[in-house]
């Protein structure tokens, strides 16, 4: 199998052809008559139908499941990228993890008390094979969570990398990257448990084993996650 063919596969994790994969794809795409449609109607049913939620993480291989996180109502960008690349992969598109340092702007106070850092790690995002090349999608933010925090949601046309926002409406910075780790054919289950318990080691370490939600980051828990 070249290195090519190796995203068009489902893998343990980016489980593509498990049946709620497969018949969710099909079912978002249904109708579309290129690559191209197939791809842009999978981002905005993984950038809108999953509230965006920082504060939900587990360290545990099957929390990082695709058809796992296709049964959650929220999740992180990490799980929206995970979802995004199984989805794709289960309708004939060839799609790779990606994953990176970021910093945040917004709501920094919050961000800083949970991690004790305003870098999140790591970020996920999708690169995409379309018209014979690589694009680059981010489906993290909903635009429910955009509208609340007075930033333009983030759009994708299947043919220009579409990364985080630079800025928010008000011409103030809202997220940078620092560091990219590269692409995988599948999640790397070990290097994100790595990279959480190096970053975040007052949160993390020693706690493999656990799901951690909003109650373990804040003393009096404000509901980031909900927005209706």
């Amino acid at each position: 199998m070249s290195e090519f063919e190796t995203y068009l596969q489902a893998g343990p994790l980016l489980d593509a052809d498990h049946p709620d994969i497969l018949a969710y794809a099909k079912t978002i795409t249904e109708g579309s008559v290129s690559d191209q449609q197939r791809a842009i109607r999978i981002y905005y049913a993984i950038r809108d139908n999953w509230r965006y939620n920082p504060y939900h993480i587990s360290l545990q291989k099957e929390a990082l499941r695709a058809s796992t996180i296709l049964r959650k109502p929220d999740g992180h960008c990490l799980d929206k990228a995970i979802l995004m690349t199984a989805c794709l992969r289960a309708v004939g598109i060839p799609a790779r993890l990606c994953l990176a340092k970021v910093r945040n702007h917004i709501a920094v106070e919050r961000i800083e008390e949970a991690f004790g850092t305003d870098e999140l790690v790591p970020h996920g995002f999708v690169d995409v094979y379309l018209n014979n090349r690589w694009v680059k999608a981010t489906p993290a933010f909903n635009q429910q969570l955009c509208d609340k925090l007075n930033v333009a949601a983030l759009d994708w046309n299947g043919e220009t990398d579409s990364m985080f926002q630079e800025y928010d409406r008000e011409g103030g910075t809202f997220m940078e990257y620092l560091e990219h780790y590269g692409h995988f054919p599948d999640v790397p289950a070990e290097r994100i448990r790595a990279l959480l318990i190096q970053h975040y080691p007052k949160v993390f370490a020693g706690r493999e084993g656990t799901v951690l939600t909003k109650e373990d980051f804040f003393t009096q828990p404000e509901e980031v996650a909900d927005q209706n």
